[in-house]
């Protein structure tokens, strides 16, 4: 199993240590790539593994660390088990050796505290698949032949070079770079209708930050909501953008594209969103509902 074969490279660092990878490689019976697979995933999990070049480079451990209970605190025990339990979980398996092994040596308990499921209710395992295909392509550097819905609701398909999954606003995203447009684009999974990894890979680039930059363009938009309203106003928004009323109504203040995007959310709302600013919006929403009403009146 992979979560074990990680638990054994580990151990071996420890013991020889230092390692390169075609000297894992032979040693555990995998390729070079997934052994290096496997170093990306020990170092994400806060293990601090480095690979230096050259003549008398190689694979080893940071300096002074050893899991011995006199150097690692009870706390830091937990941290490596809690580190391993993300990776044991993100990554599907069913097997739990290493961290048994680990939860031996440390004589702590390790409690199955964390369940990620990617699909959404209903789904039938389809998101999971799509999720753990996109990992592939990202780790291996391969290019994906997408079938993306867009927000202008055209279907297109598109060659992109996966660059990272990003979690944000209760939503997994696919930070790639556009082969079509020659430029970064984010992708939303949901929104990926088909894929297909496809045997061209690509090099490493540079990718832009990842930061609020499009903010400064949104304009802030003024809500209030009725206190029964409270369940949606938390999913929504952040506590500091939320101020309660003396009468339990909530105003909310954040920065919003004004889009197509926002007219339906805020029409999501039906009657219980009074919009306070811009007042210009206000009119964009009755005009919306009154085609709604006049399409679909008995």
């Amino acid at each position: 199993m992979h979560e074990s074969r990680l638990f054994k490279i580990l151990y071996y660092l420890l013991d020889q240590g230092q390692a390169t990878a075609p000297e894992l490689a032979e040693k555990f019976e995998v390729s070079v790539r997934t052994i290096y697979r496997d170093l990306d995933a020990l170092s994400g999990a806060g293990i601090p593994i480095y690979a230096e070049t050259g003549r008398n480079g190689g694979i080893h451990l940071m300096d002074g660390f050893v899991l011995d209970k006199a150097v690692l605190s009870g706390e830091e025990k937990q941290e490596i088990l809690t580190a391993l339990q993300s990776i044991n979980t993100i990554q599907n398996m069913s097997s739990s050796q290493t961290l048994q092994k680990l939860s031996s040596i440390f004589h702590l308990n390790s409690e199955n505290w964390l369940e990620v499921d990617f699909s959404r209710w209903g789904n039938d395992g389809g998101d999971n698949e799509k999720f753990e295909l996109l990992k592939s392509a990202v780790i291996q550097r391969k290019n994906v032949k997408i079938c993306y819905a867009g927000s202008c609701g055209a279907v297109k398909e598109r060659t992109v070079q996966p660059f990272k999954l990003v979690y944000k606003a209760k939503a997994w995203y696919l930070k790639a770079f556009c082969t079509e447009r020659q430029d970064w684009r984010i992708f939303k999974l949901n929104r990926i209708l088909d894929l297909e990894i496809l045997n061209e890979g690509f090099l490493h680039r540079s990718a832009p930050q990842t930061a609020d930059e499009d903010e400064g363009v949104y304009n802030q938009i003024v809500l209030r909501f009725p206190q029964e309203m409270a369940y949606r106003v938390y999913d929504e928004f952040d506590k500091a953008q939320i101020q309660q009323q003396a009468d339990g109504a909530f105003i909310v203040s954040a920065k919003m594209p004004e889009d197509a995007w926002l007219t339906g959310f805020l029409l999501s709302f039906g009657t219980q969103v009074d919009i306070l600013s811009p007042v210009y919006l206000k009119e964009v929403i009755a005009e919306q509902a009154k085609r709604i009403y006049e399409k679909n009146k008995p």
